[in-house]
């Protein structure tokens, strides 16, 4: 019997120390390319944690917010950002948990970014600013500016999830998955794996584009190294993401919303079509617009497009200011 016991600690020692010399090595060699560079940008000191924020350009401010992701950055704005600011004081951030800015262990939830959202426009830009938003990240965004009348000139949301009742949860489930990923060893193991570099790869191919040959190392480099920054400590905001902390129903945040808004969808995504009419039915004054062959994120894939559509709703949102 203690012969087995001491196989068991043995074999269990080894698993360990095995999947601990893994993790270790995703960590460095994710970050080797150093695409993620910090020297260009600065650093906003919140309170739950440092801020990458990049500003360029002059004029009426725009902010940019890359979608909820683990694996995402305010790298996704990089193609497109450079077209905006001529006119425009442009500010792309990467949010907690993602990128370039702190990973701390705590729980990610839609208020906690509400927070984020309203101090970075209150404490660094100063004035309101034209909001744009992909997939996922309008949540936090249209309840910020539920909350904050003033706080935003008008919300363009890239591609939002369509509004849903919040979804039925598993406790036990949520409880095991958060055991698991919370753990030091296993947990980032399981982390590494789910956001490995062919997983990367495939959703850069299959969900983000379009056209999957438009995918560049350089940008799955980037999405790759993002996932493990900081010792690979996004998969905190992977454990609030995958029990639904960041599910809030915002159905009543969006009929109330006096913030003008806009929607821009990718017509080759079904999703794309539904998530427009669940707005159009609480938001009637919904302003909204398709991008054909593109995927989730054309700032990436065609970024030129995009610019004229976006362009056409600030000129609309400049002329509605002028006219007030």
């Amino acid at each position: 019997m203690k012969k087995c016991i001491k196989r068991a600690l043995f074999l269990t020692a080894c698993a360990a120390g095995t999947i601990h010399i893994v993790n270790r090595f995703i960590d460095n060699t994710a970050n080797m390319k150093d695409i993620l560079k910090t020297n260009d940008g600065e650093y906003y000191d919140w309170k739950n944690g440092q801020i990458y924020y990049h500003k360029r350009g002059t004029g009426s401010p725009v902010l940019l917010i890359h979608d909820l992701s683990p694996i995402a950055s305010s790298y996704e704005w990089c193609r497109f950002a450079k077209k905006l600011e001529k006119q425009h004081t442009v500010y792309t951030i990467d949010l907690l948990g993602c990128g370039r800015s702190r990973k701390p262990y705590l729980t990610y939830t839609n208020y906690l970014y509400v927070q984020l959202i309203t101090d970075f426009i209150k404490d660094v830009i100063q004035e309101s600013p034209v909001v744009l938003t992909t997939n996922h990240s309008i949540s936090f965004v249209v309840l910020a500016a539920n909350m904050h009348r003033h706080l935003i000139k008008k919300i363009i949301a890239i591609n939002p999830p369509a509004i849903q009742t919040s979804p039925k949860k598993s406790l036990h489930l949520d409880a095991f998955k958060k055991y698991i990923l919370k753990s030091p060893i296993l947990g980032t193991f399981v982390y590494n794996m789910a956001t490995i570099e062919t997983k990367v790869q495939k959703i850069l191919r299959t969900q983000y584009f379009y056209n999957s040959q438009l995918v560049s190392t350089k940008m799955l480099d980037a999405y790759y190294e993002s996932a493990h920054l900081e010792k690979s400590h996004g998969k905190y905001l992977l454990v609030s993401l995958s029990v639904g902390y960041i599910d809030n129903f915002i159905g009543h945040a969006v009929s109330k919303l006096e913030t003008p808004l806009a929607i821009i969808a990718s017509s080759q995504m079904k999703e794309g079509i539904t998530a427009v009419d669940s707005y159009r039915r609480l938001n009637k004054n919904l302003e909204t617009s398709y991008l054909s062959n593109t995927g989730l994120i054309p700032q990436l894939e065609m970024p030129e497009r995009l610019f004229h559509i976006v362009n056409s709703f600030l000129d609309t949102q400049q002329a509605s200011t002028t006219n007030h």
